[in-house]
């Protein structure tokens, strides 16, 4: 049975390919071309699909796609009820050692590929056309599955195609058989091109079977593809960007990695660097692979030092605020509201000095992703930084009030850097999103990409109530709250990653004389949120005496051992360093930045003191 245009099929393909869309007309306008993503200048409503006639075009013309809907789901590997299953022909298998003939290794020898790489890849030449080159696709298993042949004396005008596949077979990754193990994958859009990096003696190289523009093998694929701790793309270069990268990125679950433009020498693809430049270039382009930026991602360690006490700044005119604060900043955002602050963010970038301190059970040092909506970034590094420098590395100033005012050395600021680079990472503010963006979709897609891109295990929301601004009223802003927080925690079940969240509390916890404690009602106005926590930890200080915080523990779901009232946690904290801590010893604590190569500061617990 053919398929018959259905209207909900065209907005369920749009959905599933996660881009978004609005009607013109008789036309259903996408926000990006699936095939160009926008280009290089991120060229938007370029692509539609007419929801009458299901044809599709690009109007970019370095793009260009066009087409009829049904191509468009195969391209993009969206299922369509057509009536009839497909059914894919299955190959006789080899029952000898392919034999090499003299054609194609010429022809693979003039593009810097040699026979040991033809013959691990089982290249040959068809034995009755040696004109037409046989690239055989095995599965992982070491099963035929499709033959794929190319024209090596093709002539345009002359020749009907230039390559073409066995018909009615399976489409999958060529190479799947040579690979050795789930270390790195390298996935290439041509078969040349994952000859190539095999010649430059690079393990696990594949190709996509159809070029850039179609994806019908990541169904039978991407488990297999998955299993891999690293998948390196190898595209080629075209327009300004690299082909595959984005859909892979957006498609697959494991960790992503490309390789950079400029080590591509000014060729288009692996082969045609392989040819001109050797393997060595091969092998450098495959090692200096780097994680996708995330353009509103920065890594920690590149914000600029700044001195806080050299910041411009602008005085108030009275007196003792600007003897307290040192005036108004530029850069900040001053609001004016009751409560002062009992120090949440304080104790959550202590928590955060801990964690860059420990490694995983593997071995690596653990890494640290934040979210930081009342402090600018330089001012939350300046402040994680006092905290792991520690009271012996911060000088003590007079201000011009004759107040103490601290300050570190820029070469101990430096050592901290770069310490925690790679590892520590702050949500960019500077990066603004556009009008019709919802910040939180926007936050949580961005912490699920730093989960798959950088490895983080860590995340912090800092605070609940500014990832919601754009929520206006007030049944909404309980709502967005509650469903925000379901997000994040699907999303630390998914990958196996801790997501610490600050939020306020709805009301004061000393409205009346008979209330004088938080507890979990009072969180963010909605039980629900603390309902989906695991851990709800409280952070107050001390209201007769200066220096002293107090931690409750008000939900602990896996030991339910909670501190509360006068049972709670009682913390020392340090204006100089930053620092919370429950004793002097605890408080001079010295982080991995400062620890001498080859030693490491051991954690236990108070029941293995020996005493």
């Amino acid at each position: 049975m053919s398929y018959q245009l259905n209207e909900s099929d065209i907005y369920g393909f749009a959905s599933f390919i996660g881009i978004e869309t609005h009607l013109k007309g008789d036309e259903l306008v996408f926000r990006y071309c699936p095939y160009c993503r926008g280009g290089g200048d991120k060229d938007k409503n370029t692509f539609a699909i007419n929801i009458e006639k299901g044809v599709y075009n690009c109007k970019r013309a370095s793009c260009g796609e066009q087409g009829h809907f049904i191509e468009l789901c195969r391209d993009f590997d969206y299922q369509l009820e057509t009536g009839k299953p497909t059914v894919y022909k299955s190959l006789p298998q080899p029952k000898k050692k392919v034999e090499m003939r003299d054609s194609s290794l010429e022809y693979l020898e003039k593009r810097g590929i040699h026979r040991a790489v033809a013959e691990k890849y089982d290249v040959t030449a068809k034995k009755d056309d040696q004109r037409i080159m046989c690239f055989p696709f095995y599965d992982e298993t070491g099963k035929l599955v499709t033959i794929k042949y190319r024209n090596m004396m093709f002539k345009k005008g002359r020749d009907k195609s230039k390559e073409w596949f066995e018909k009615d077979t399976m489409p999958i990754l060529f190479g799947m058989k040579q690979c050795e193990d789930f270390s790195t994958l390298v996935i290439t859009e041509g078969q040349l091109d994952a000859l190539s990096v095999a010649e430059a003696g690079i393990k696990n190289a594949v190709s996509v079977p159809n070029g850039c523009s179609s994806f019908t093998w990541l169904t039978p694929c991407a488990e297999w593809v998955n299993k891999f701790s690293e998948v390196i793309v190898f595209g080629d270069w075209e327009n300004g960007k690299m082909t595959l990268l984005d859909t892979l990125k957006d498609r697959l679950d494991c960790r992503i990695k490309a390789v950079r433009q400029k080590d591509y020498l000014g060729e288009k693809d692996a082969n045609d660097i392989l040819t001109k430049y050797g393997t060595n270039a091969i092998q450098k382009a495959i090692e200096n692979a780097e994680e996708p930026r995330i353009t509103n991602v920065k890594d920690l360690s590149t914000v600029k030092n700044v001195d806080l006490n050299a910041l411009e700044r602008v005085k108030t005119g009275i007196y003792d605020i600007d003897r307290a604060t040192g005036g108004l900043v530029m850069g900040e955002i001053v609001i004016l509201t009751g409560e002062r602050g009992q120090g949440k963010s304080t104790f959550l970038s202590q928590m955060l000095c801990s964690v860059l301190d420990q490694k995983d059970p593997d071995g690596n040092p653990y890494s640290v992703f934040v979210y930081s909506g009342e402090l600018t970034d330089q001012f939350f590094k300046r402040w994680l930084d006092f905290q792991l420098a520690g009271p012996e590395h911060i000088d003590t100033i007079m201000n011009e009030y004759n107040e103490k005012d601290y300050t570190i050395d820029s070469g101990i600021v430096e050592r901290i850097s770069q310490w925690y680079k790679g590892r520590m990472f702050i949500y960019d503010n500077s990066v603004i999103p556009e009008d019709d963006v919802n910040m939180t979709d926007l936050l949580v897609n961005t912490i699920e990409q730093v989960i798959k891109q950088y490895g983080v295990r860590i995340i912090a929301v800092d605070n609940l109530m500014t990832a919601l601004e754009s929520i206006m009223s007030q049944n909404d802003l309980y709502l967005g709250q509650s469903q925000f927080v379901g997000k994040l925690k699907k999303l630390a079940m998914k990958y196996n990653v801790c997501i610490i969240v600050v939020a306020h509390p709805r009301k004061s916890p000393y409205v009346t004389k008979a209330k004088r404690e938080l507890d979990n009602d009072d969180v963010s106005g909605s039980a629900d949120v603390t309902n989906k926590a695991d851990i709800v930890l409280t952070c107050s200080r001390d209201k007769e005496q200066d220096g002293i915080n107090h931690i409750q523990i008000l939900k602990n779901r896996l030991l339910g051992r909670l501190r509360m009232g006068k049972n709670d946690i009682t913390l020392l904290y340090s204006e100089k360093s930053r620092r919370m801590y429950t004793d002097l010893t605890a408080g001079k604590h010295k982080y991995g930045w400062e620890v001498p190569s080859g030693y490491t500061l051991a954690h236990i617990s108070e029941e293995e003191l020996p005493f």
